[in-house]
């Protein structure tokens, strides 16, 4: 399908108001023409993780509001909503009648149970190893069954999130029932998330295990595609995954934008960014923050390991009140691929080199989305983080309708704002790109589609840019940047 390549806002449906009604009026309030889609962050009744542990697709939280809040929403914009591919809530009925019914249950198919799976019943240490991980435990959780029996069952995060068997054709019907009902309530994109972890075989480490993923992937594009939709398959690993999935026509997320602009301006050298906007996807979801932390496994090969490294030390060393602790155990944290800090605090909190972040992030191939935390260039929540013990909350500040009011005065704001909404305005964006290193610390980006074109000069050390449009040689646009970075 079609997608309008314009700003996507990534938020939770009480952050910024406390609940879709007053999401609806800031957006009609404070952001008409700043984005042209929504991806809404799971809203439905959850157990865990912040609404990544469903209990029910077919309802909203009642907290947040109805289907028609949603609605009013989806209608006027491109919106994304969220499947978990690879599980579903403990607490969810299907999960709560298996617990109960047993092997009567008639949903005893949608769960992959150690006894069945496992020769033997159990891994062995070498197989255990195999898997790939991102907490440092086994993938199970024994469950207690009603008759007073006990079990292991895959469960791959939290101890609230119970995985799905996707080969069982219970379990297939259950997902297709799903998405086609999303796509009904005003999904015009599913995000998949978890994607790489739904298919399990013995031998392998369970993670985008082929052929079965690109068959799974198939299956949940082919059911949405026939109601107008499309599938965004979430996965955090090697940039070279993205590559193969987006040659197969699919939307991927660039998730290893991130780092490298916070390698580029750290350092002040522009040759790695440039060597990934050649290379990278056009089919592509751009980010630089997200609900998670900020993703480390993903730039792999695109920078050295010495590089990576001196950018881990680098955000710690120059970003704001970020500290190590609260990407650890500490702060109930164990994925060691993610560090927790808002984009704008991991930039000093300093607008000239946050302003240049987005500003080519808005220039690099793909549909920019940004986290509504990074909307408001939001400094880290250490009062929430604290109050919380949760380190990715350091991220996930709740904004009030008089907060945002306020926030979106703000002078960075307001430039950020004026640069989204030339992003979305702008028709160079639909045409193509070239990229060039004028000196080691400079990337110049240029747009062009007819006579229309774009460029963005920028200068990573001094993190001075510009950005200009002309149509057959009249300027429709220029932007001069701030100056006087701390970074």
């Amino acid at each position: 399908m079609k997608l309008k390549n314009e700003v996507m806002l990534i938020t939770y449906a009480d952050s910024l108001g406390k609940n879709l009604k007053e999401l609806d009026e800031i957006t009609r309030t404070h952001l008409d023409g700043v984005i042209g889609g929504i991806h809404l962050l799971p809203f439905y009744p959850s157990s865990g993780d912040r609404g990544f542990a469903p209990m029910d697709y077919t309802k909203v939280d009642e907290a947040f509001g109805s289907w028609e809040d949603v609605q009013r929403l989806s209608e006027r914009y491109d919106f994304m909503m969220d499947f978990m591919v690879n599980h579903i809530s403990r607490q969810s009925p299907y999960f709560q009648d298996f617990l109960e019914k047993k092997d009567e249950s008639a949903f005893k198919d949608f769960f992959i149970r150690y006894s069945e799976f496992w020769p033997g019943g159990e891994p062995t240490s070498e197989q255990v190893d195999l898997i790939y991980k991102r907490k440092p435990r086994a993938p199970y959780v024994e469950v207690t069954f009603a008759d007073g029996t006990t079990e292991k069952v895959w469960c791959t995060f939290d101890e609230e999130q119970i995985d799905l068997d996707v080969t069982k054709d219970a379990t297939r019907s259950f997902i297709k029932q799903q998405l086609e009902f999303l796509v009904g309530k005003g999904a015009s994109i599913i995000r998949l998330d978890a994607f790489a972890y739904a298919n399990k075989k013995i031998g392998t480490n369970c993670f985008f295990v082929e052929p079965d993923i690109w068959e799974m992937l198939e299956y949940c594009e082919e059911v949405v595609a026939d109601k107008g939709a499309t599938v965004l398959p979430e996965i955090h690993e090697h940039h070279s995954i993205q590559e193969r999935i987006a040659k197969e026509g699919y939307y991927v997320y660039d998730f290893a934008l991130p780092m490298l602009v916070l390698h580029g301006l750290y350092s002040g050298r522009s040759e790695r960014l440039i060597n990934w906007m050649e290379r990278c996807p056009r089919n592509q979801f751009t980010t630089l923050d997200t609900h998670d932390g900020i993703g480390v496994v993903d730039v792999k090969d695109l920078l050295t390991d010495d590089e990576i490294e001196m950018t881990r030390e680098a955000l710690y060393s120059k970003g704001a009140n970020v500290k190590k602790i609260y990407s650890s155990e500490a702060y109930n944290n164990l994925d060691i691929y993610q560090i927790n800090c808002t984009y704008y605090s991991a930039l000093g909190n300093d607008d000239a080199s946050y302003l240049l972040a987005r500003a080519i992030q808005l220039f690099a191939p793909g549909i920019p989305q940004v986290y509504y935390v990074g909307l408001l260039a939001g400094k880290n929540d250490i009062e929430l983080l604290e109050a919380t013990k949760e380190g990715r909350n350091i991220n996930r500040h709740y904004y009030s309708k008089e907060e945002v009011a306020s926030e979106v005065e703000l002078p960075v704001v307001r430039e950020l704002f004026d640069l989204l909404k030339f992003r979305n305005r702008s028709r160079a964006f639909d045409g193509y790109m070239e990229v060039e290193q004028p000196s080691e610390n400079e990337i110049m980006i240029k747009w062009k589609n007819d006579q229309i074109i774009t460029e963005l000069h920028a200068n990573l050390h001094s993190k001075e840019f510009s950005i200009v449009e002309m149509d057959n040689g009249v300027e429709l646009y220029h932007y001069k940047s701030m100056k006087n970075s701390l970074i």
